[in-house]
């Protein structure tokens, strides 16, 4: 993040990386409310599917961005999507685990998804370091992009009746 407000322009770095870290922070605290007083979503494997690709889109978008106010946007409308997408994904490993083993496959939904977390900042550091920030960030965000549509097309699949198959 240092380096995306770094290379959007400004010399206090600092600063502007707080900025950066704020508007996706309260993207996400703009979901919580939002999602809590309202039942505005309603939890389906396709709407987290959907609600990934627009994370996906934003988070190539602020890669790529070459203004600081949109980047603010980007990461903002990031926040709200992160923070839809985990609560409503939390949500259907819950519903949809076997209740005999219902702790045991949420243990390895959070293992999963906190290890993915870790090992993208190593990626796209490492990544970074070869091809620069901006690159590594926007390609792995690429990457998820198509992994998502994969699995939205065999949900979509697998709802439509045995005929239709």
């Amino acid at each position: 993040m240092p380096e995306f407000a770094a290379d959007l322009g400004h010399g206090n770095a600092d600063l502007y990386y707080s900025m950066l870290l704020a508007a996706n922070a309260a993207g996400a605290l703009a979901a919580g409310i939002v999602l809590e007083s309202r039942g505005i979503v309603q939890a389906s494997p396709k709407t987290a599917f959907l609600l990934m690709l627009l994370w996906c889109l934003c988070v190539g978008g602020f890669a790529g961005a070459t203004s600081y106010p949109l980047a603010l946007a980007l990461l903002f409308a990031a926040g709200v999507l992160n923070l839809t997408f985990g609560a409503m994904s939390q949500a259907l490993v819950q519903i949809h685990a076997p209740h005999h083993i219902r702790g045991r496959v949420l243990g390895l939904y959070n293992t999963a998804q906190n290890g993915m977390r870790t090992f993208s900042g190593v990626t796209i550091g490492m990544g970074g370091s070869l091809i620069g920030v901006h690159w590594s960030l926007g390609l792995s965000a690429a990457a998820l992009f198509v992994i998502t549509l994969g699995l939205l097309a065999y949900e979509l699949r697998a709802e439509l009746p045995e005929s239709a198959a």
